[in-house]
């Protein structure tokens, strides 16, 4: 294959040298074996040379500052690529997403509600910025404190939920209901406070609020994040024993609650109750699973842990790359872990 030009400028005008393999296909179409080759002619040579990069159909030498040298029209290719092709390329700014309005009123609606989330933040203090708002304008609607409590308890920021429920629980315009109370000693328990979760229970019987599993599962939660595991632990035996039945929710908090405390017989016993198609109330799921291999990491018993992988597969539990980077952490032999990387490179 040949190639010629008439002037030095096909080349070189407006600096189409810097981008002449970036762009061209003319590398990349060639087929093994051929060369590119000029008559006597005018390239670019850097100086000094900093790169070299080798391929099958030409050496590319990468400078700074080139400068015009002559070369014999029946050798290899040796040109120049600038060294404005090794910046990083740019990438595209993510466009701003556009945001829908109903009305302008909504829109004047949501800013406002954005601006007050984010002083709440700023001020690190959610009942104080929500009192001033009610006392200066009256415009704190219970839809306005419903969303914030709803927006705080996705990011799991629990210290703000808490602190506005026991707000409110004092406050006369807020009827404070049975849900409330429930998020209240669910917000305890996330935060491993124990006492704070107990009185809330305890008030809750006084006032004949039927039992929860919602209430007894976020003071097991609350005693287990705060390394009570044996308090912890027998919430969950008298639930299973008198009431109300552990949902799958408080199964996994309980493995959890049980493997950091490294009661790693009593998690294994759960378990395997549940492994039984017979006895157990409801089957094991992905994040249970997760847990029991994580224990198993953690108790040393790799045979064991292989065992349950296998066995997530046989009782159709979807394993996620969690699983697989849980089960190659602590494999040491390398055609194990080969074995399971390749497992995910479906």
């Amino acid at each position: 294959m040949e190639a010629s030009h008439s002037s030095s400028s096909s080349i070189y005008g407006s600096g189409l040298h810097q981008n002449l393999f970036r762009r061209s296909p003319l590398v990349s179409a060639m087929p093994l074996n051929s060369r590119l080759s000029f008559p006597t002619t005018l390239v670019a040579n850097p100086l000094p040379p900093k790169l070299y990069f080798s391929t099958k159909h030409a050496i590319l030498r990468v400078g700074q500052s080139p400068r015009l040298l002559k070369i014999d029209g029946n050798n290899p290719l040796v040109g120049v690529i600038s060294m404005g092709m090794l910046a990083p390329r740019k990438f595209f700014k993510k466009r701003k997403k556009v945001e829908h309005f109903k009305d302008a009123a909504d829109e004047a609606k949501q800013k406002s509600w954005r601006r007050l989330m984010q002083e709440i933040e700023d001020t690190g203090s959610a009942s104080t910025v929500l009192r001033r708002q009610r006392t200066n304008d009256q415009s704190l609607s219970k839809d306005l404190v419903l969303g914030t409590l709803v927006r705080f308890k996705q990011m799991k920021k629990w210290h703000y939920v808490s602190e506005i429920l026991e707000w409110l629980r004092d406050e006369s315009w807020w009827d404070f209901s049975e849900m409330d109370f429930l998020m209240l000693i669910t917000a305890y328990g996330k935060q491993g406070d124990f006492n704070k979760a107990e009185k809330i229970l305890s008030f809750m019987n006084k006032k004949c609020f039927v039992p929860s599993v919602v209430s007894h599962t976020a003071l097991m939660e609350a005693y287990g994040k705060g390394g009570r595991y044996n308090n912890a632990e027998a919430i969950f035996r008298r639930m299973q024993s008198s009431g109300p039945e552990p949902s799958a929710v408080t199964y996994q908090i309980i493995l959890k609650i049980l493997v950091e405390g490294n009661k790693f017989k009593e998690a294994e016993e759960i378990f395997e109750t549940l492994l039984d198609k017979e006895k157990s109330p409801l089957k094991p799921d992905q994040k249970m699973f997760h847990m029991m291999i994580y224990m198993y990491k953690k108790a040393g018993s790799y045979e064991k842990a292989r065992k349950l992988f296998a066995l997530m597969a046989e009782r159709g539990v979807k394993q996620s790359t969690v699983t697989y980077n849980s089960l190659m952490s602590f494999e040491t032999n390398y055609k194990e872990v080969s074995k399971i990387y390749d497992q995910v490179q479906f």
